[in-house]
């Protein structure tokens, strides 16, 4: 394992995060912040609990995962398309490392940065509601499990991209309604029979039931369920990761 080239690759990654910090930190930050403003003060005035607990303390988890989500794929495509557009790729596959190795540094600098946004959106959401962490070790598992998941999701669509436009189509056309509509601000049960069989084809639902359960131990469908679904994702990924570099897919071409 070369070390080194995985350094070099996850410093460089993550020195062009502090170059634009405002836009990589403050801004989902800032966002999440006024989504938890806008929806605990608008809805949360109207619905005083959801199993037991306050709304503001109950969406908690859904923002953290809407803006962990959205990041994870923003981070990771646009981290190895840029390289990709400008040629630069190909003085990294012609260096003495690995494709596991390129993978690793990419989307560890990719998680690294999704997850420090997750914690600190967790940070700022304890100044508005007091949070109660009922399991930490599987809040942080999940966390970082998700992640890493959706990086290797979003390093698979920057490969795919061969534009800018459709770097944005997946995280803002498809990821995001899927996270609006998978429980981020309701629990499944509160919907029509009809439409809680219809939420069970929406993977987020999963992710989203896994982490709320981390904090309250209350979940819309069950934890071994939901990670076993996640552990499927992420497999499926790394599967898609291993055929590009195997084929060259719009990498060596």
């Amino acid at each position: 394992m070369n070390l080194y080239a995985i350094r070099a690759i996850y410093k460089f990654e993550m020195a062009r995060t502090f170059r634009t910090l405002l836009q990589s930190i403050v801004s989902p930050v800032l966002s999440t912040s006024l989504y938890f403003v806008v929806f605990g003060a608008a809805i949360g005035s109207r619905i005083t609990d959801v199993d037991g607990v306050s709304y503001g303390a109950f969406i908690v988890p859904g923002l953290i995962m809407l803006s962990l989500l959205t990041q994870s794929i923003s981070n990771a495509s646009f981290g190895i398309f840029f390289p990709k557009f400008t040629g630069t790729i190909y003085e990294v596959l012609s260096a003495p490392i690995s494709y596991i190795e390129i993978v690793i540094g990419y989307v560890g600098a990719a998680a690294t940065k999704s997850i420090v946004i997750g914690l600190i959106i967790l940070g700022t959401s304890g100044l508005f509601v007091p949070i109660e962490i009922a399991h930490p070790l599987w809040m942080l598992s999940f966390l970082v499990l998700t992640a890493v998941t959706f990086c290797l999701f979003g390093f698979i669509l920057g490969i795919w991209a061969d534009g800018f436009e459709k770097l944005q189509l997946v995280p803002f056309l498809i990821v995001t309604p899927l996270v609006f509509l998978g429980g981020s601000f309701y629990s499944v049960e509160m919907l029509p029979p009809f439409w809680q069989t219809a939420s069970l084809f929406n993977p987020v639902v999963y992710l989203i039931s896994a982490f709320r359960w981390s904090f309250y131990g209350i979940a819309d469908v069950s934890v071994g369920v939901s990670l076993a679904m996640t552990v499927c994702f992420l497999a499926a990924c790394l599967a898609t990761v291993w055929w590009i570099f195997k084929t060259g897919y719009r990498i060596k071409t």
